[in-house]
């Protein structure tokens, strides 16, 4: 049976041909058209606001030449109701972990060099490998990290991103990009207090190179110390979201508090999926730095199903991403039969703390939807 989507994001896109038109969206339809299936969504209309339920949705038509026209449909889509955006976020780490690189301008430097993670602060932890890179000889990599985290979510592969990045240039890149309602405060899965997040671990980018002796020498290439916060990331007022909340053992009886917590409103998820899918669609201030094949790159890798990847490899039945629509949660849910093959799906999902989230932009090859 597919999940129940308690979050909904269908967030479709346009694709630009010359003009880009849009029209007015109808804030009932969505409404409308679940009334009319109870047996699917009658459920999620009856306790739509205790669970917090945001929908968008942007249908796509084009023309005889081409050209799209777009129509956004909302429901309940609200930027004050917060809901937690969980590994959403890890898209925007991908993309400025990219440009940075770029804007870097270092000979050598690609996303292709090993990037070493080291430790000096409390709770940081060194990388220096990463056995599941098999076309880099077990080192860690910006681009295998994309990969990961586009094709099952990995969790610690965005946290290198946000350490690559610092939490101070993180937020304030984004909100010069015009992203100012979205927040990235800490690192994801692992507990850290929020002095640990304001640090980043030291980072070293080093070239590899064959040594006469066929041994692997390294090149030092970039040094990045520890970077340190000078700011507290955090939401205009408290947001205490629940009941209650389990504590290792024990039940808390009061609500989460989410105040420090990351922050990603659907619209602006939105926003930042047509960035990178179309990025000649955005205002020239709001798009990344990165090249075209960088763009090829991002693209390939949040469409591809996991047992597409050769490295990372998953082929175990029993593992992340052991299924095509592994983190594909609009359309086929928890489905674990192979994806039809003229569907294709860019998309990055969130899963934590109750809510249920996919940013996607979807396309049915065979009869020309989007």
């Amino acid at each position: 049976m597919k999940k129940l989507l308690l979050l909904l994001l269908l967030l479709l896109i346009i694709t630009p041909s010359g003009f880009v038109y849009s029209q007015a969206s109808n804030d009932s339809f969505l409404e409308d058209l679940m009334k009319k299936q109870p047996e699917l969504f009658g459920d999620i209309l009856k306790n739509a606001a205790d669970r917090r339920v945001q929908i968008l949705y942007t249908q796509i038509n084009r023309d005889k030449k081409n050209r799209p026209t777009f129509t956004s449909y909302r429901f309940r889509v609200n930027a004050d109701e917060y809901f937690y955006p969980a590994s959403t976020v890890k898209l925007p780490a991908s993309l400025l972990a990219l440009e940075k690189l770029n804007q870097l301008k270092i000979k050598g430097l690609t996303r292709m060099t090993p990037m070493l993670s080291d430790s000096v602060y409390e709770a940081q932890i060194k990388q220096y490998q990463d056995p599941t890179n098999l076309e880099n000889g077990g080192l860690p990599t910006v681009e295998h990290y994309v990969k990961k985290i586009l094709l099952v979510s990995d969790n610690d592969a965005h946290n290198r991103l946000y350490e690559f990045m610092g939490q101070e240039p993180f937020n304030e890149i984004l909100a010069a990009k015009g992203f100012k309602d979205m927040r990235v405060a800490h690192r994801l899965q692992i507990s850290m207090t929020r002095e640990q997040n304001k640090r980043s671990n030291p980072i070293t980018f080093q070239e590899v190179q064959n040594g006469a002796d066929d041994k692997v020498l390294l090149k030092r290439l970039f040094y990045q110390p520890m970077l340190v916060s000078t700011k507290d990331y955090k939401a205009p007022k408290p947001i205490g979201v629940g009941k209650g909340f389990m504590r290792r053992d024990s039940l808390i009886a009061e609500p989460f508090d989410f105040t420090y917590r990351n922050n990603y409103p659907i619209e602006t998820q939105q926003q930042m999926l047509k960035t990178v899918l179309f990025p000649e669609c955005v205002p020239a201030k709001q798009r990344f730095d990165l090249t075209e094949d960088d763009y090829q790159f991002v693209r390939k890798y949040m469409s591809m199903s996991p047992l597409e990847s050769k490295s990372p490899k998953y082929p175990d039945a029993d593992s992340a991403g052991s299924y095509d629509s592994y983190c594909k949660f609009l359309m086929f849910g928890d489905d674990k039969k192979p994806m039809p093959k003229n569907i294709r799906i860019f998309n990055k999902v969130g899963d934590a703390y109750g809510f249920l989230i996919d940013n996607a932009y979807i396309v049915d090859f065979e009869k020309g939807v989007e």
